[in-house]
């Protein structure tokens, strides 16, 4: 049975917030709020809590697995960043973009595209998610909330909770968060390529 807390989307409660993260650093599956849609998410570590989410929604290992980070400084930790790939992301972070980019060794070779040695990275500007990650120190793994054989992601935390109350540690209640997916834009080897319009605005890459 998952826990459901409501935290205020422009003041989060910070005891429900540091629960948030404990609840993720102890490996739990966690449904939080973003800027396009609700997500759904882990302790980037833990094999067994990454292994639900792939079983939950179904996932192959050619799935781009996406590390939701606190800002840039943490984007380039976790990524090879040139000067472009630099300035695109300063640009155009936090937002409503994945950013695909070469994996640097600080990624658990599980989570990487098996052939590409990529890792999808986004900074959501969301006050809630962001939050919960000051409070990590670190990223989350996460993916869109679509479960197989569905078109959109749930957005209705009540309905997330019915739905998957059996298959979550946490809910957060954000609010209304929409039901887009984020716009995928490859950074890998200095070319920029538009894999996915999603709500991120992408005309400046074309």
């Amino acid at each position: 049975m998952s826990q459901f807390f409501q935290i205020h989307t422009e003041s989060p409660q910070p005891r429900l917030i540091k629960q948030a993260a404990e609840i993720i650093q102890q490996g739990g599956v966690v449904v939080y709020p973003t800027d396009c849609a609700y997500a759904i998410a882990c302790h980037i570590g833990d094999k067994k809590a990454v292994d639900r989410i792939k079983q939950l929604r179904q996932l192959d290992e050619k799935h781009h697995l996406t590390l939701v980070c606190e800002d840039l400084s943490q984007i380039a930790t976790y990524a090879k960043v040139d000067n472009e790939a630099y300035r695109i992301l300063k640009s155009h972070t936090p937002g409503a973009y994945t950013f695909i980019l070469k994996a640097s060794k600080e990624v658990p070779k599980k989570l990487l595209h098996p052939k590409k040695k990529t890792i999808g990275l986004r900074v959501p500007n969301n006050v809630i998610a962001l939050a919960i990650l000051k409070e990590l120190g670190e990223p989350m793994l996460s993916s869109s909330l679509i479960l197989p054989n569905e078109t959109f992601p749930l957005t209705d935390p009540y309905d997330i909770r019915q739905t998957l109350e059996h298959s979550l540690d946490l809910v957060i209640d954000g609010g209304y968060c929409g039901m887009e997916v984020t716009s995928l834009v490859s950074l890998v080897d200095g070319e920029v390529e538009v894999l996915r319009q999603g709500m991120g605005d992408t005309s400046a890459f074309i």
